[in-house]
């Protein structure tokens, strides 16, 4: 056993902490022990040193570049083979051969584990301590083995043999331990004798081959290759092992961890004897994922959460577990010494999730929310920290923040939700939901060009509720598809009545990435259409950017249904996305919507967002689209859109949001003011509708 098989730790050892002191304590005794050790006799006697000695050699280094991993939760570093080889070479030769084996074998090793030199060095100095210790006891014993004889041995040297074992044993335990201990601050007994039995048994199973070993060196070197089958056979068993363990422990598509695995590792972050070690637990969902399923296929679903498991896997530390639980959701199990870092180290995880992926030929771009729930502060039991992760995810899912730590508070707040979320079903049942308008007008003359629908319900007893106290809620749930129903319903309905009272008013309706991608859209939409007699030019359907990163083949017909339906399509919040500006002049899109972000700090003239509303305007204008301006609330505002070129403004300047019957009354003191409202793009009766 060695410091590398149970942390990864790269604190560097320069600082000025207990375990920088431990470090160097045993580096330094451990160097001045190995260099006594390998001068003043055994270079000359090494000449003269059976050439058994140098086929053991061979042996401890294979062994040390092919260990034999028997089980991927107890020790994922694997068993060394080649310490049964070295303890011979001790009961051979002495203290000088073994060390300098150890030495030149472990080097080699950790070389090409490519380890930090820090790491190297205490290993080579903890090695040194155990065989020294164990060597001490062989000479109590009054045991004798030099360079220049190789010892034979007798059925009366077992008893020595044992005490050097359990000598070598405890001294390794004792010098990793204190060390782990120091590292991750905790108590140094419980980081020694933790998982005692396991590596008391691999162990004590590794050095009781090295009498035998030592036995059939002492008579020939020649004998010696006839244990290649026997060790070949207990790494092929090994393996075989090892596999059976990985697929109870193995997620099958991405093979990360699953949740049998992720429950083994907390318990053994949290079942210690000296309590619970600091970690944390980082919940990751991927946004929309199923409409990726919905409009490529499950196939390309597959394959894109096989490449987020390698970028989540690449993102992570060696002492890290990367897991999938199901669906698209991943799970980071975090073993850190400051819980604050947790935040660093998902951060890291979900900014690796942001650059594209190539799935198939296709370039699908991705949101993740994720959130965090530290250990022991906020649970010791897996489904506790993932209850409480996933509080924090969705909060960090309202906050548009990405990533959130979990918090009581929020904890609080999740049986409202639940409670919200039923309300909902039965407000929809029991017509709670309508439409507020927001009017849009020319940016110059003031002339109404149609209005937005803003949904908003009237809750029994929270009153009248805006859509971001539970759209948030429901855009996870099947209730979405319901809720864009009734938004379209509605709307079709109040403008047949404007309709009929000879007032022709576009209604914009908001449309959902989960809606586009439903194959029945169009045809709901044309049905609504023909069920109210409304000329379909009178309605306008709004999309986010989103319908333009991934641009899902489903969600392509649907936008070209509408427009062949002569429903004009409008791109709303631009700007604030990944949006391919190639796929924008793909799709039958007729205007873009400048969010309000960048309208907000028009009137201060910050020369970042003026440049950003001017690009849009001139690659609208481009395009042959239209452009309008959202959340416009002062003049100064105003004035600037125009000089730029935007076209069409809504905001509060012009009026807020208004119930039909105000805005009816709104639309006449327009007319009485000059500005005929729905004069402008009145469309003519189609003899079709």
């Amino acid at each position: 056993m060695d410091a590398a098989r149970r942390t990864d730790d790269r604190s560097p050892v320069l600082r000025v902490t207990r375990a920088a002191g431990f470090w160097w304590a045993t580096v330094l005794s451990g160097g001045v022990i190995a260099g006594t050790s390998l001068t003043g006799e055994l270079p000359a006697n090494l000449l003269g040193i059976d050439t058994a000695y140098w086929v053991l050699l061979a042996f401890v280094v294979l062994g040390e570049l092919r260990p034999v991993i028997a089980s991927s939760s107890a020790d994922p570093q694997g068993v060394n083979l080649g310490t049964a080889f070295v303890f011979a070479t001790l009961l051979l030769w002495g203290l000088g051969p073994a060390l300098l084996t150890v030495l030149v074998a472990t080097t080699i090793g950790e070389m090409s584990r490519r380890k930090p030199a820090h790491r190297l060095l205490f290993n080579l100095a903890q090695y040194t301590w155990s065989y020294l210790a164990a060597w001490a006891v062989l000479v109590l014993a009054g045991w004798e083995a030099t360079p220049a004889m190789t010892t034979v041995l007798r059925p009366t040297d077992l008893l020595p043999i044992l005490l050097a074992s359990i000598a070598y044993h405890a001294t390794n335990l004792a010098v990793v331990g204190t060390m782990l201990g120091l590292l991750q601050r905790r108590p140094v007994w419980g980081a020694i004798t933790e998982d005692l039995a396991w590596f008391t048994g691999t162990t004590g199973a590794v050095l009781a081959l090295a009498p035998l070993v030592a036995v059939v060196a002492s008579v020939h070197w020649g004998f010696l290759p006839l244990l290649l089958l026997p060790l070949w056979l207990l790494l092929a068993t090994a393996s075989l092992a090892l596999e059976r363990e990985r697929r109870g422990l193995e997620d099958d598509l991405t093979g990360l961890a699953n949740r049998t695995a992720l429950t083994e590792r907390v318990q053994r972050l949290v079942g210690g004897e000296d309590g619970a070690r600091p970690a944390a637990l980082c919940l990751i969902d991927l946004d929309r994922f199923k409409e990726v399923n919905d409009t490529l296929g499950h196939t390309v679903g597959d394959q894109l959460l096989a490449a987020v498991a390698d970028r989540l896997s690449a993102a992570c530390r060696d002492t890290d577990t990367v897991a999938r639980l199901g669906g698209d959701e991943f799970v980071l199990l975090l073993a850190l010494e400051d819980p604050e870092d947790a935040l660093l180290v998902a951060g890291r995880a979900l900014a690796s999730l942001r650059a594209p992926f190539e799935v198939t030929g296709v370039r699908l771009e991705i949101e993740a929310s994720a959130g965090v729930a530290s250990v022991p502060e906020h649970g010791n039991d897996l489904e506790v920290l993932l209850r409480r992760a996933d509080v924090a995810m969705y909060e960090a899912k309202e906050r548009g923040e990405g990533l959130v730590r979990f918090e009581a508070v929020m904890e609080q707040q999740v049986p409202l939700r639940s409670t919200l979320l039923g309300d909902l079903r039965r407000g929809l049942a029991q017509g709670e939901l309508e439409l507020w308008y927001q009017p849009q007008v020319d940016a110059i003359s003031g002339q109404v060009l149609g209005v937005e629908a803003l949904l908003r319900w009237h809750h029994p007893t929270r009153g009248l509720l805006l859509p971001g106290a539970f759209l948030p809620l429901v855009e996870r749930t099947a209730a979405m598809r319901e809720v864009t129903s009734t938004v379209l319903e509605l709307a079709l309905a109040q403008l047949a009545t404007w309709q009929a009272n000879g007032r022709a008013v576009p209604v914009a309706v908001n449309a959902s990435l989960h809606d586009l991608a439903d194959r029945n859209f169009v045809a709901r939409v044309t049905d609504g259409l023909h069920r109210h007699g409304v000329c379909p030019s009178l309605l306008r359907v709004e999309i986010t950017e989103q319908a333009l990163v991934s641009d899902p083949v489903g969600v392509h017909a649907t936008l070209q249904g509408l427009h062949e339906l002569g429903i004009e399509l409008s791109l709303d919040d631009f700007g604030t996305g990944h949006a391919s500006l190639t796929r924008l002049k793909r799709l039958p899109v007729d205007e873009v919507k400048i969010d309000r972000a960048f309208v907000a700090e028009l009137a201060a003239g910050e020369r970042a967002d003026i440049a950003i509303i001017r690009a849009i305007v001139d690659l609208a204008r481009a395009c042959g689209l239209r452009t309008i301006a959202e959340g416009v609330e002062t003049h100064a505002q105003l004035d600037r859109l125009v000089d730029i070129g935007c076209e069409v403004i809504q905001g509060w300047l012009i009026a807020p949001a208004l119930a039909a019957d105000e805005l009816e009354t709104w639309l006449a003191s327009q007319v009485v003011a000059g500005h005929p409202a729905g004069a402008a793009r009145s469309p003519a009766p189609s003899a079709a509708w």
